[in-house]
């Protein structure tokens, strides 16, 4: 690679790494908490199956994990995607993620490499310039002022 080209494509500016991985993220767990609910947050039966049976996760009734899981997959999804508590976010996205990975699905570990990277970055960066996160920034500047 010339040295141009590599300079061309480091001006690749980082918030849009923050933004691709937000919208990442989002895609990820909210279209999986989709598929758990009928409606606006009416959990399936099929879910608490799947809770049951199949990812049957040690230390919580299976009812419970449904519903915290369920929930805890919108949530944070849709706070990651807005980048508002960004960090928080996917920090308990990540832990969701380890938890899939040890306990549900240990072969998908590769899936579950890359939503760590993604996660690992906003944990360590937060949400970048275009996000609620850098408004309350600004703002509580402001008033600090």
């Amino acid at each position: 690679m010339t040295v141009r080209t590599h300079a061309i494509m480091a001006r690749v500016p980082d918030w849009t790494y923050a933004g691709m991985m937000r919208v990442a993220i989002f895609l990820v767990f909210f279209t999986s908490a989709r598929t758990k609910v009928e409606g606006f947050l009416t959990l399936k039966g099929s879910t608490f199956f799947l809770f049951e049976h199949e990812y049957a996760l040690p230390f919580i009734s299976s009812t419970w994990a449904a519903y915290l899981a369920t929930y805890a997959e919108h949530l944070f999804a849709i706070l990651v995607l807005a980048g508002f508590a960004t960090r928080l976010s996917a920090l308990a996205l990540l832990v969701m993620t380890a938890v899939i990975q040890i306990f549900v699905y240990p072969e998908a570990y590769t899936v579950h490499l890359t939503w760590a990277a993604m996660l690992l970055y906003l944990v360590a960066r937060g949400g970048g310039p275009l996000s609620l996160d850098r408004v309350a920034e600004r703002k509580a500047a402001g008033r600090a002022d």
